[in-house]
């Protein structure tokens, strides 16, 4: 499995980010996304972690860059008929990740947190469900109720990786965030992106701020109304700005 770690030119230990890629239909990016960016971002993010102290994480998941072959469709059939999942393989192999970082010497193990664009905004914020020892997470892009866009026909727009039989009847997505809470959560979204949809989003906010009740300023909503599916200057300050936050030491 190839992985990228950019790091300050600074003495560590350092506090430390897992920085999990996106999809897009770009199954060449995977985990150039730290240092080349994408589409979808203003300009890539791992230069500008390290250069506020931050060392970040990123690994290439199943189905891109380097492990492009087999493709994601054939992946995540072969795993649905034996009753598992892409979604969770790639779940697994982040919180493994997420381990070696913590595992790190340079690296401060109480200090670490996740960001996610789109597919990597899902994944980051359901590892940070599951994950206690995360400290915070950031997400943008890709937080809504799955139910609400099945019922909308936005489901379709993800890909299949993302399907876990079941999931609906266990939990729905604003509850998943929830789970997260106390602790900071950014989450950042646009009402003209078609994968965050208003009345989807509206009924996992209402889900997640119900779990933040009473530690209401550990999360931070970035609501964009003219944003699509695509990070804004709003998003990349607020982010920026949180991690420095609740990671960096006062």
């Amino acid at each position: 499995m190839r992985g990228v770690l950019a790091r300050p030119q600074t003495g560590g230990p350092w506090p430390g980010l897992l920085y999990i890629h996106a999809h897009g239909a770009r199954y060449d990016i995977g985990a150039d996304e730290l240092l080349g960016g994408r589409r979808a971002l203003l300009g890539p993010l791992g230069p500008v972690f390290a250069r506020l102290g931050f060392a970040t994480l990123m690994i290439e998941m199943p189905a891109f860059g380097t492990r492009a072959d087999p493709n994601e469709c054939a992946r995540a059939k072969a795993l649905l008929w034996r009753g598992r999942s892409l979604a969770g393989q790639m779940l697994g192999e982040q919180h493994s990740a997420f381990a070696w970082l913590a595992a790190r010497q340079d690296i401060v193990a109480g200090r670490i947190g996740v960001f996610g664009i789109s597919m990597g905004a899902t994944l980051g914020y359901w590892l940070t469900a599951v994950e206690p020892r995360i400290a915070c997470v950031a997400h943008l892009c890709c937080y809504a109720d799955l139910a609400g866009l099945i019922e909308a026909g936005a489901h379709d727009l993800h890909g299949i990786y993302l399907t876990i039989p079941g999931l609906l009847r266990i939990a729905a997505n604003g509850e998943i965030a929830g789970r997260i809470a106390p602790r900071p959560q950014l989450i950042g979204i646009g009402d003209r992106d078609p994968l965050t949809p208003p009345a989807a989003v509206d009924v996992a906010l209402d889900q997640t701020r119900r779990a933040y009740a009473g530690a209401d300023e550990m999360l931070t909503v970035v609501r964009e109304p003219m944003g699509g599916h695509a990070e804004t200057l709003a998003m990349r300050e607020a982010t920026l700005a949180f991690f420095g936050r609740h990671l960096v030491p006062a």
